[in-house]
């Protein structure tokens, strides 16, 4: 676990390491890159590179966190990929389950896996769910969530990829927008993060703007319109997570 620079969360732990690309947001993934790097340094957990990797021995390590905090996890993973065992899903939701002073968020592009063990998962207020959807051909995925047991349902709109049109918002609690970043980033358009940021307007839905992206995402920042989009889920009490 350590502290994280991604805007919308503190820190970040990583009961498995690495995944396979499934859709169009996967072209130029960061934590390939990043796994690579580490592999290359010697990092114990990187032994496999990006190879899909389970370490049980890390399972323990945010009930030795005292101090509350909001924690992504699998930043490095995808904890709904088809090569994790159910079990070791279930070992993960326990610990998340236990460690009750972390809000934990999960993030997954694997919906359709996600709806299949829901109903088994043991959903704690403090675990949020989210999916990815980059582009307009992956909406469906919203509808897999929504029919989860998760309290807090979030989506991650990032990388950014396409207008994504009319978005059905029932249900959700919370919608991230981000440009990609880094080496071949394709481009974001303000028309499309525009789109998104009425719809969230209009439906009561918090809105949090990450990045506009780009090759050097720093010097592009995160302003929209003359301000920086920081909105959280209704109810959610950040100075509890500090």
């Amino acid at each position: 676990m350590k502290k994280s620079r991604i805007e919308w969360t503190e820190s970040t732990w990583n009961p498995v390491t690495g995944c396979t690309k499934i859709s169009t947001g996967c072209l130029n993934c960061y934590a390939e890159r990043m796994a690579k790097r580490l592999q290359a340094m010697n990092q114990p957990n990187y032994r496999n590179g990006f190879e899909v990797t389970c370490h049980p021995h890390a399972l323990d390590i945010p009930l030795r966190w005292k101090k509350p905090q909001v924690i992504f996890v699998n930043s490095m993973s995808d904890l709904f990929h088809k090569e994790i065992p159910d079990d070791f899903i279930f070992d993960v939701f326990n610990v998340m389950n236990v460690a009750k002073q972390h809000a934990f968020q999960v993030l997954t592009k694997r919906a359709e896996r996600l709806a299949q063990l829901s109903p088994g998962l043991p959903w704690q207020d403090n675990i949020w769910m989210g999916v990815t959807v980059e582009s307009s051909a992956h909406k469906y995925r919203i509808d897999y969530l929504r029919y989860t047991g998760a309290r807090i349902k979030f989506l991650s709109l990032e990388p950014l990829l396409d207008d994504l049109g009319e978005l059905n918002l029932s249900g959700i609690d919370w919608v991230i927008v981000g440009g990609e970043s880094g080496p071949g980033a394709r481009p974001i358009q303000i028309d499309w993060v525009r789109n998104v940021r009425q719809q969230c307007i209009d439906a009561d839905v918090p809105f949090f703007f990450k990045q506009w992206g780009g090759t050097n995402k720093k010097k592009n920042g995160r302003i929209l319109e003359g301000r920086t989009w920081d909105e959280m889920p209704s109810g959610f009490n950040q100075d509890a997570y500090v």
